[in-house]
């Protein structure tokens, strides 16, 4: 255990970012690999395992439930220095976990090659999609079990071992990708399918790791086999949290599909430029992503002791690597974009479309930096409710419009960049308006005996 109620914030923040965010590195290059192989197979496998794809973020969107209510009631409990309730949280969340991997496994093979279909372009697309996600809900299911173990170990203050974990585990998929994908080495080429399994494999290796790694990284929290009966209060508590975080995920999802409808009539190539772009865009927004996942414990814990000068100090630390980070990140995009696209496709026109979307949706990447800080201090704090509300400004700003827009006949792709970056803008103001309002409501001035305990 770490306590994070002492010591220097941006010390911590920084010291826990670095590990995340290199656990973070890892855990996106399972998509980048085999984003990469895959690329091989020509532009309908890209658009399709692209669409299929989207899924992630529907089983990240309910994961997250667990993953942030586990992480901030466990903060909150290790600031009060009550071991007991921080186990009972940790407990608790493991066994919410295992329920929502096997619903994960049911609904997905049951209803997800509809999805894909209804998404994809042509048939081939559709094929390719298919494919991949029937070998990928496997790792969609172990990712519950492995997120609500992370995300207790957060609470905690412990990052470094988990980061080797992933590490461990992406060359495992690097390692399987080639060989599952295009057959080197056995002369089965799995296609689409290999990528799916490769990830799901590579799953299977992480969770055995944390489990066995759990009891030893750290003497705070246990694996209690017994206690994993569900206890209802506790369920209640960690949904109260995450629920929210978890619809913001849920509406992440619906944008990304919302997208895809709008701009499958400009045929597999738009779609497929599209999916390397936002690959790309997710994989360059983890150092700041790194940053905020680092701030909601120290601001959780922090909280829990009742430091709120100290919870204060945490989110003008992260808002201002944040901004920095996003920006160095927004020139690059501006300047020259083709150097992040050119490893995944050759062809112009997919080149050409992922381009010109990095170059525009690149000028909302600050005010996306600002969105996660004032979202991990809402995790930290315990409500992420406010979190919610500004999350779901973007279906007024953007997909009610899109949706509109779609129906015109002077709509592009250059509209969507664009009134992304609109509403994103709309979503930083909304946060940070929250944000200062929980604090003056949240964060009272500590009292006299308080403050010299401190």
């Amino acid at each position: 255990m770490r306590d994070l109620t002492q010591g220097h914030i941006s010390g911590h923040l920084l010291g826990m970012a670095g590990f995340i965010g290199i656990s973070l590195i890892f855990q996106t290059m399972y998509f980048i690999v085999d984003l990469y192989f895959v690329s091989r197979l020509g532009s309908a496998a890209i658009a399709g395992v692209s669409a299929a794809g989207n899924v992630f973020f529907l089983a990240l969107a309910a994961s997250q439930l667990i993953a942030i209510g586990v992480m901030a009631t466990v903060a909150q409990a290790v600031g009060k220095k009550d071991e007991a309730e921080a186990n009972l949280f940790s407990d608790q969340a493991i066994s919410m976990s295992l329920l929502f991997g096997a619903v994960t496994l049911v609904l997905g093979y049951a209803f997800g090659g509809h999805g894909v279909e209804a998404l994809t372009a042509d048939a081939a697309s559709a094929t390719a999609g298919r494919a991949y996600l029937f070998a990928f809900l496997p790792s969609l299911a172990m990712m519950f079990p492995a997120s609500a173990m992370t995300s207790a170990l957060r609470g905690a203050g412990v990052t470094m071992p988990t980061m080797v974990l992933q590490t461990a585990t992406v060359l495992v998929n690097v390692a399987l990708a080639p060989v599952l994908i295009a057959g080197w080495g056995t002369g089965v080429a799995l296609g689409a399918a290999g990528a799916g399994w490769a990830s799901s494999i590579a799953s299977l290796v992480g969770v055995v790791g944390l489990v066995i790694m759990f009891p030893r990284v750290q003497t705070y929290l246990r694996l209690h086999l017994n206690s994993l009966k569900p206890k209802f209060d506790a369920w209640q508590r960690i949904i109260f949290i995450g629920f929210p975080t978890s619809l913001e995920f849920l509406m992440m999802f619906v944008i990304f599909i919302v997208i895809y409808f709008v701009i499958r009539d400009f045929g597999a190539d738009a779609q497929a430029g599209f999916g390397i772009g936002g690959r790309i865009m997710q994989s360059i927004f983890l150092p700041a992503m790194a940053v905020a996942f680092a701030a909601a414990p120290i601001a959780g814990q922090n909280f829990g002791a009742k430091r709120y000068d100290r919870v204060r100090e945490t989110f003008k630390i992260t808002a201002f690597i944040s901004c920095g980070i996003m920006l160095t990140l927004s020139l690059l995009c501006h300047i020259n974009p083709g150097i992040l696209a050119r490893p995944f496709t050759d062809d112009p026109a997919v080149l050409a479309i992922s381009n010109d979307y990095l170059q525009i949706v690149s000028w909302n990447f600050v005010f996306s930096g600002l969105v996660m800080a004032s979202g991990s201090l809402f995790q930290g704090m315990g409500d992420t409710r406010p979190s919610l509300i500004s999350s779901a400004t973007r279906m007024l700003t953007f997909v009610a419009p899109i949706l509109w827009m779609s129906t015109q006949p002077w709509f592009t792709l250059h509209h969507v960049w664009l009134l992304s970056v609109a509403s994103v803008m709309a979503q930083c103001a909304c946060a940070l308006w929250l944000l200062f309002r929980t604090f003056k409501r949240k964060l009272a001035p500590a009292s006299p005996i308080v403050a010299a305990a401190g």
